[in-house]
């Protein structure tokens, strides 16, 4: 935002919120010719100088700077796309220790891949599943009305978190074929995911609170967090719920 962004108050009534281009390029020390042309794609690749720059300017997040350097070629896409990946030896003992804790790993396409023994007996044995069942998001369509849905105000907060990740991980995988049908097919069954997908949003969502309507233990209110594994395409995804609440007694009898 202009104050945000310690720029002087505007002259005029502004018709949308954020930062003007003569703004952003007087913030990033360009000229505003250079940045519309950067906009549409038809300058030359900047250097990572300016891309730092208008990074700083627009206040980008550390995985929105990831997200511009790669769409500006300046970060290698993964190699081998498509590939499954080994999920490394200490994130299984991690999850492993994660004792009474509903918890699984989930890779760049949101295919859980490893689970343990609470996340079992809190939503499903994913070992009876396939593997394309097995993709977390295609569980949430599965089981959105019967399942689990978003806690009251956090109802888009899950589809956000998605398509944010979905979107860094196809610039990571251009090549994924399997990964861009994935989006496509998410984009078609949920109105919700495809607005998110359109906001070209990358920042993650690491908390969700979600409703879990349990077969046995009822109606929880409990909290998604995902955590990314730093060196790996993967992330932790563990279920808690706060301290003394119904659901907390609920996990622990887990």
């Amino acid at each position: 935002m202009p104050a945000e962004a310690t720029l002087p108050p505007a002259r005029r009534a502004r018709r949308t919120p954020g930062l003007r281009r003569e703004e952003v390029a007087a913030l990033a020390q360009v000229s505003v010719s250079y940045y519309e042309r950067l906009e549409r794609a038809r300058a030359p690749r900047p250097s990572p100088q300016v891309l730092s720059a208008l990074a700083t300017a627009l206040q980008l997040t550390e995985a929105e700077r990831d997200h511009l350097a790669r769409l500006a070629g300046q970060v290698l896409p993964a190699e081998n796309d498509g590939a499954p990946e080994q999920v490394p030896e200490d994130a299984r003992r991690l999850l492993d220790g994660l004792d009474g804790i509903p918890a699984y790993i989930v890779n760049d396409r949101q295919d859980i891949v490893a689970w343990n023994a609470a996340a079992v007996a809190l939503m499903t044995d994913f070992s009876r599943l396939t593997p394309d069942e097995r993709n977390l998001t295609r569980l949430s369509l599965r089981f959105r009305d019967t399942l689990c849905t978003g806690a009251p105000g956090s109802e888009s907060d899950f589809a956000r978190q998605t398509a944010a990740q979905l979107r860094a991980a196809g610039v990571r995988h251009p090549t994924d074929n399997v990964l861009a049908e994935l989006i496509n097919e998410f984009a078609t069954q949920d109105p919700v995911f495809a607005s998110s997908w359109r906001h070209h949003a990358v920042r993650p969502v690491p908390h969700v609170r979600k409703i879990l309507r349990h077969p046995t233990l009822g109606e929880l209110e409990i909290d998604r967090h995902t955590l990314g594994l730093p060196g790996s395409g993967f992330s932790l995804v563990m279920y808690t719920a706060e301290a003394g609440s119904p659901g907390a007694a609920a996990l622990k009898s887990l």
